[in-house]
């Protein structure tokens, strides 16, 4: 019941890895219904924004589950994203805020391995996961080069990326894992499960959720997700020799330390001196 090939052909590949960074940006309701209680991100996020003294650049800004929240405690924000559906969502929430909260919101749409914003932040954020999407070394090298270059002297780039959980990469791509039901906008309630691929050798966790209206069955439908694994000291690696050093890797958002139980990395990085 996988919606991928177990060997793809190249164009496959990068097909399926393309459809699995942007079909779950596609319906901002449900994303928002999703996310609606998690909030220990945002605050820790709020928080390194008020600590930066200036205005802070947004990868995978999405439609604003984070930089509203900082654009209203006074930091400017300059957000960027690849999902237009989420960036109008963005646009259409803006217009219900304050003049002064719209106004230190500025948007820009593209890929974050290619952006040019021209200007230096002291702060550079990549919250919940956006750094999942780059699937290739190339990707996170690229990705790097544009923080780097947004950098104020001595600024600070703070991410978060999920711990890889060995019991969901371990999983049958044959078994389904069903959830309790819930409301899906639009849809009403709708039975849910999910299905988990991990590739071993690209370190993607393709994961299929597949959605079932209860009242309307035949509206069934499927929203794949692909996540590139990335382990602690790999992480830290790739951060070196792009030209990052971590000053501090935690394992929650209200600094505790990285563990082995850890669901979630949190690195915060500054651009390492002597690096060309």
């Amino acid at each position: 019941m996988t919606t991928r090939s177990r060997r793809p052909a190249d164009a496959r590949a990068d097909r399926e890895l393309e459809v699995g960074a942007r079909a779950h940006y596609e319906d901002p309701d449900f994303y928002t219904a999703t996310y609606r209680k998690r909030i220990d991100d945002v605050q820790f996020y709020v928080a390194e924004a008020i600590a930066s003294g200036g205005a802070v650049l947004e990868y995978g800004v999405g439609n604003g589950r984070v930089a509203l929240p900082v654009a209203r405690h006074g930091v400017e924000v300059v957000g960027v994203d690849h999902s237009r559906a989420m960036l109008a969502d963005l646009k259409r929430r803006l217009g219900e805020e304050p003049p002064e909260v719209r106004r230190r919101v500025r948007l820009r749409e593209g890929d974050m391995r290619a952006v040019r914003v021209r200007r230096r932040f002291p702060l550079v954020i990549c919250p919940f996961n956006a750094a999942l999407h780059l699937y290739t070394r190339g990707d996170v090298e690229r990705f790097l080069a544009r923080v780097r270059a947004h950098l104020a002297p001595r600024g600070r780039f703070v991410f978060d990326v999920s711990m890889p959980m060995m019991k969901d990469l371990a999983r049958s791509p044959e078994r389904a894992y069903r959830a309790p039901r819930f409301v899906y906008p639009g849809e009403g309630v709708v039975r849910y499960e999910e299905y988990f691929d991990y590739d071993r050798t690209r370190q993607v966790l393709f994961v299929s959720m597949r959605f079932e209206p209860v009242a309307r069955p035949e509206r069934r439908f499927t929203l794949p997700l692909a996540h590139r694994q990335f382990f602690p000291a790999e992480m830290e690696a790739l951060l070196h020799y792009n030209g990052l050093e971590v000053e501090r890797a935690h394992g929650d958002f209200q600094g505790g330390p990285l563990e082995d139980d850890s669901d979630v990395m949190v690195f915060v990085t500054r651009a390492r001196r002597g690096f060309a």
